[in-house]
């Protein structure tokens, strides 16, 4: 147990029979439950509008545990001690009468009350109203909320105004479960605690950097959701946005979460836009049509079951990316998301210039730059590629590219990389903001997304189409290509 922090906790989840609470919430609990860093004092009351009793709620949980826990991290003394601190209500979040009874939930309580909403964002303003107007909530609760935030600028700042109405911001902790990752937060320490790295992160050494999360899966079910959102919203809009602020930002003056936070605002607001002129050149947006995932034949999004066969939502989103600032001018960004992809992957890559005056083989001077490859998913680590001789008398001083490997769960003796809610939940019961996005965060992030959805809207609406299993349109080969560099898999 951390001494530092109080962390008894009494954890209200609404929505906790949905797909957010049984997939992740609870499995971390679990987590948490088993590593004794759950305070003997925390409790959880879980909210949803099925009508059964404690004892149910107790059987689906433990039941839906079993299922989900891997054997070899199966405590059956753990899962009891969870499954015993649950208890259920059922409500109706939309009437106000139904929130009468949480206050006799808390009664004698000294606990920390953290409001965990894994709803819709519609309902978050509507939950937020009733406990306040029921009296459930003190200046010391903490809300967390899922991202995204609204469908855009104007959504997304209805929902904030709803939920600043009854907390200030400081008692809100808005979720992008990227920023839990050990890999993400390994970004602060590899930048900011290595001078090697430190000196080195500025247009004057690095040429250009990609990031990349591919998904193998289709939009498993999500139809409606999906289409509305498109994987600009869904993805660039927070995760891989969060991601590029953190690669981007300047040092902060300290750990604290405002001053990671407006580092990152910074860098939000030196993003360039994607005026029109520039359509053509730093936008790909595709569609994903039949094809081989993994071995199996699968249909296109179209033909998905409920599809609308007249949609013109992306699944993929490759960008060309500019910061209009000192530290990156000439810098571009290459970043891409999409589903139906040949595997699942997370990753950013430095491309490191080469040094100015090249002595070695001409024939081999297309290997003269570093690479630092860090891996967010599926095998969290980091990997500097370093030019060495190659070893043997006849080989002169010809060149090889090596790797310089750190792989997490390898160098630190670890049975498993802790899951990103696991850690967020915990920063939670600790009271700690820094893996948190703060509002102007999601607004400017938006502000940007906006202005290019409009943009793409009135120069071209239709995306492209490519193959599932493959990496996308051949259109974001070539807006790499036509810079004279390519995606690091086709290097």
């Amino acid at each position: 147990m951390d001494n530092e922090f109080d962390t008894r906790s009494d954890l209200m989840i609404f929505g906790a029979l949905g797909d957010l609470a049984r997939r992740k919430l609870f499995p971390a609990l679990y987590q948490l439950e088993r590593s004794g860093l759950l305070a003997r004092e925390s409790r959880v009351l879980a909210l949803a509008r099925k009508n059964i009793d404690t004892e149910e709620a107790r059987s689906l949980l433990a039941t839906h545990l079993q299922d989900r826990i891997a054997d070899a991290e199966l405590d059956s003394e753990a899962l009891a001690r969870l499954v015993g601190r649950v208890e259920y209500q059922r409500i109706d979040f939309s009437e106000p009468s139904h929130y009468e009874g949480l206050n006799g939930w808390r009664d004698g309580s000294s606990n920390a009350l953290i409001v965990y909403m894994a709803t819709p964002p519609s309902l978050y303003g509507v939950i937020a109203r009733n406990l306040r107007d029921s009296a459930c909530c003190t200046r010391k609760t903490r809300v967390v909320v899922e991202k995204p935030i609204g469908h855009d600028l104007e959504t997304s700042r209805i929902i904030n105004d709803q939920l600043a109405d009854v907390y200030r911001e400081d008692q809100i902790f808005r979720i992008d479960h990227y920023l839990g990752k050990e890999t993400v937060q390994n970004l602060i320490a590899l930048r900011f605690a290595n001078n090697f790295f430190a000196s080195q992160w500025d247009q004057n050494h690095i040429s250009h950097v990609e990031i990349t999360v591919a998904e193998s899966v289709g939009i498993e079910g999500r139809w409606g959701y999906f289409d509305k959102a498109g994987q600009i919203r869904d993805m660039i809009q927070n995760h891989l946005l969060q991601l590029l602020c953190l690669i981007a930002m300047d040092p902060p003056a300290d750990l604290s979460a405002d001053s990671i936070r407006d580092e990152k605002v910074k860098v939000l607001k030196a993003l360039k836009p994607i005026t029109p002129d520039l359509m053509e050149t730093h936008l790909v947006r595709g569609q994903y049509a039949a094809g081989s995932s993994l071995g199996q034949s699968v249909p296109g999004y179209l033909d998905e079951e409920g599809a609308d066969r007249n949609s013109t939502t992306e699944t993929f989103v490759a960008l060309k990316v500019e910061i209009e600032n000192w530290r990156w001018a000439g810098v571009p960004f290459y970043i891409r998301t999409g589903k139906r992809l040949p595997e699942k992957l997370s990753q950013i890559i430095i491309h490191f210039k080469p040094a100015p005056h090249y002595i070695f083989d001409p024939d081999q001077k297309h290997l003269a730059n570093n690479k630092l490859i860090i891996r967010l998913q599926p095998d969290e680590g980091m990997t500097l590629q370093i030019l060495t001789k190659d070893q043997g008398l006849d080989k002169g001083m010809r060149l090889r590219r090596g790797p310089l490997e750190l792989t997490f769960s390898e160098a630190f003796g670890a049975d498993r990389t802790p899951d990103a809610y696991e850690r967020l939940l915990w920063e939670v019961m600790k009271g700690s903001q820094y893996l948190f996005v703060r509002r102007d965060e999601v607004e400017h992030a938006w502000r940007w997304v906006d202005r290019l959805i409009t943009t793409w809207s009135d120069h071209d609406p239709y995306p492209k189409r490519y193959a599932s299993g493959t990496w996308g349109p051949v259109a974001s080969i070539a807006m790499i290509t036509r810079d004279g560099r390519s995606w690091y898999e086709d290097a």
